[in-house]
């Protein structure tokens, strides 16, 4: 029985160290693999474990599978969809991204809220250098995000659009866990927010500091009751 030797284990191992280093993004195509991975569930920031107070709202029958998409675009169009589409538009093309960072901070109204974007953007920041070698300082979620995209050669609306859907899409998730409500259906629901998504995301994408707003109250005292339910699954 042939066994291999020092130098085919060496060999190997270099092999497979080549194979996990990231090649640079030049294309569109590459790019839009890139985002497809990093926005995936499988990508470990922690995005399952958070609901925007969406889980408050459930709970308390505020939100039902009935009113769940019209939470949805509401979100998308004056909440925190909104607020995280504009902090990615200006991150792809700031050129100072603490002070955004800070910007990003101050918008939100609640201390899970704060968490919720502060801990994904420091997770993201750490796996984007172990992937790509790209080394950012760790900030809020969209900032991060903004920033690690902002050289890729794709247009601005398409890369919001992304983050966009990936967040509806957790949502709609934390949803499915919580309520009477099959993936199918979810995933209909994500479906029929799409075309509010590139919408939105098309908007975002010229928007100035002066567009950052956000008029969910709704939402806004969901996140804030969360932090006082006795029992929860969500961090959020």
């Amino acid at each position: 029985m042939d066994m291999a030797g020092p130098s085919a284990m060496t060999t190997d191992l270099r092999t497979i160290t080549r194979m996990t280093t990231a090649t640079p993004i030049t294309t569109p195509e590459a790019a839009r693999l890139h985002l497809a991975q990093v926005l995936s569930p499988a990508f470990p920031v922690g995005g399952f474990a958070w609901s925007q107070g969406l889980e408050w709202a459930m709970d308390g029958g505020v939100v039902t599978r009935a009113t769940l998409p019209q939470w949805l675009a509401d979100w998308l169009d004056h909440g925190a969809g909104w607020t995280d589409a504009v902090l990615v538009a200006l991150s792809l093309r700031a050129t100072d991204h603490a002070a955004l960072d800070d910007l990003a901070r101050a918008a939100c109204l609640s201390s899970q809220r704060l968490a919720e974007t502060v801990e994904q953007g420091t997770a993201f920041a750490a796996n984007i250098a172990a992937l790509t070698g790209q080394q950012q300082p760790a900030a809020a979620l969209a900032v991060g995000f903004g920033r690690a995209c902002a050289a890729m050669p794709l247009p601005h609306p398409e890369i919001i659009a992304a983050f966009l859907q990936a967040q509806a899409a957790a949502l709609i998730s934390a949803a499915v866990r919580f309520m009477p409500l099959g993936p199918l259906e979810g995933q209909k629901m994500l479906a029929a927010l799409q075309p509010a998504i590139l919408a939105a995301a098309a908007r975002a994408a010229t928007a100035t500091e002066d567009d950052l707003a956000s008029a969910s109250w709704g939402a806004d005292i969901a996140a804030m009751r969360h932090e006082t339910m006795p029992v929860r699954i969500f961090r959020s």
